[in-house]
């Protein structure tokens, strides 16, 4: 079976522990000591038979080598074709569409479409009701709902129908509901929708052709970029499924969670005796219901603090009351109209050839500790504003300044000049960590003039 992983979110609902260069499924949860992304390509790949042309992952510039370096991670090389890049992002239906149109040379075929950033156990039970599914996905587009828990109002429910061999046919969704219709959804059996879904490539043409003409005759073109800006920005429920006679759900009893705001931990992740959250070394007392996550070794202390969120990064701190975590968006949105990179980027910052992290950082100079992978290099560049000093800790680094190529060990130091073309590069088998001290009188990214680069970045 093939796969569609949508994996174009921002995760803003998650600040700050996520940020729009480095989005809530690309997040290692301790529980999973994986992302939910490299989860969900694991999902998709035994679907697929361990078949790596089977699937595509719809995303967007920014998270290409994110998603590269995350399957590298897994031990696989993933093939760069099959990495749909959105020029803009249009919501899911567009998406979707693309991922179909990339494989529809292959003939008729059904697939599966996963967005990547759901929390989901009971794995075997969902992968067996997928392929259960396939021959009742040969006539009806399929989504797949959650049998519910509780009533949940941060969730879209579907009404289900006539029954159909091993599911229903849709007679209603539902948008999200307050708690009191919430409760008689769940009286009434309605499902929870997932956003997953099983389709047939023909079938669904056909829908998008009566329901979504528009999206159909973008697409003919083969001009990604031409296309994208034509689309409109719609869901595949509000452009197809809601409109079209010709949807089934399959119910599926599994524990899910789409982990859309903070207030969803808490059906998750383990509580201690009095509810809360929060590592062991924290000290909470007479205080109970909070979620504490920090991302340095800090001690929290709690006293009589009931029901809060506190979520405390090394540039930012967020103290919100339990049940209003689905406001934490609006934060971003603020954020993103002063210019503030703080909606953008963790002090610790994810590149396609490692890592690096902000140490500190003033008007005069800015100090990091990069991690560059087994090896990778960084782009051949250089900067008018500012000049470097690098400290090797861990490693060898082969550095090249003007064309004359060095090797930097571990304890010695170079200086590299502004104005000099520069590259470093790490040659060896094991990961080289370096500290690089910049100093100078402007530090952003539009002053990395670049000349070559294994990446293709601009």
């Amino acid at each position: 079976m093939k796969s569609i992983i949508l994996a174009g979110g921002s995760g803003t609902r998650l600040w700050p522990l996520s940020r729009e260069y480095f989005p809530k499924q690309f997040i290692k949860f301790k529980k999973l000591n994986k992302s939910l992304f490299q989860k969900t390509f694991e999902r998709s790949l035994n679907l697929a038979d361990g078949n790596l042309e089977d699937i595509c992952i719809v995303t967007n510039e920014k998270y290409k080598f994110l998603i590269l370096g995350q399957i590298e991670e897994l031990g696989l090389n993933f093939p760069e074709k099959n990495i749909l890049i959105e020029p803009v992002a249009k919501n899911t239906l567009p998406a979707i569409y693309y991922g179909i149109k990339h494989f529809k040379k292959s003939g008729e075929f059904n697939i599966a479409v996963f967005p990547s950033d759901h929390l989901i156990e009971n794995e075997e039970l969902l992968l067996e009701t997928f392929l259960n599914s396939e021959e009742l996905a040969k006539k009806y587009l399929l989504t797949f709902g959650i049998t519910p828990n509780k009533p949940h109002t941060g969730y879209g429910y579907i009404k289900p129908g006539k029954k159909l061999e091993n599911g229903n046919l849709v007679e209603e969704f539902k948008e999200k509901p307050d708690l009191k219709t919430a409760e008689e959804y769940i009286n009434k059996c309605y499902l929870w929708n997932s956003g997953m879904f099983l389709l047939n490539s023909d079938i669904f043409e056909n829908e998008l052709k009566i329901h979504a003409p528009e999206i159909y005759e973008a697409f003919e073109t083969e001009n990604v970029e031409k296309t994208f800006e034509s689309v409109p920005n719609i869901s595949i429920d509000y452009g197809i499924m809601e409109k079209s006679k010709n949807v089934a759900v399959v119910p599926i009893n599994i524990t899910w969670n789409d982990l859309g705001s903070f207030d969803a931990f808490y059906d998750e992740f383990e509580t201690d005796e009095n509810k809360n959250i929060t590592p062991v070394e924290n000290i909470c007392i007479n205080s109970s219901g909070n979620l504490v996550n920090t991302s340095d070794k800090k001690i929290v202390s709690l006293i009589g603090i009931d029901d809060a969120i506190i979520v405390d990064t090394r540039d930012s701190l967020l103290i919100c009351k339990k049940g209003q975590s689905e406001k934490v968006k609006d934060i971003v949105n603020i954020l993103k109209s002063k210019k503030d990179e703080r909606a953008e980027l963790h002090k610790k910052v994810y590149r396609s050839w490692g890592i690096y992290e902000i140490l500190e950082d003033s008007e005069i100079y800015k100090i990091k500790k990069i991690t560059v992978l087994p090896g990778k290099k960084l782009s051949y560049q250089l900067h008018h504003h500012r000049s470097e000093h690098w400290v090797i800790v861990k490693g060898m680094a082969k550095v090249t300044v003007e064309g004359e190529e060095y090797f930097v060990r571990n304890g010695e130091s170079t200086f590299v000049k502004s104005g000099l073309k520069h590259r470093l590069e790490n040659p060896g088998k094991l990961p080289l960590e370096m500290i690089e001290i910049q100093i100078g009188e402007y530090f952003k990214e539009d002053d990395i003039i670049r000349f070559d680069d294994d990446w293709g970045r601009k």
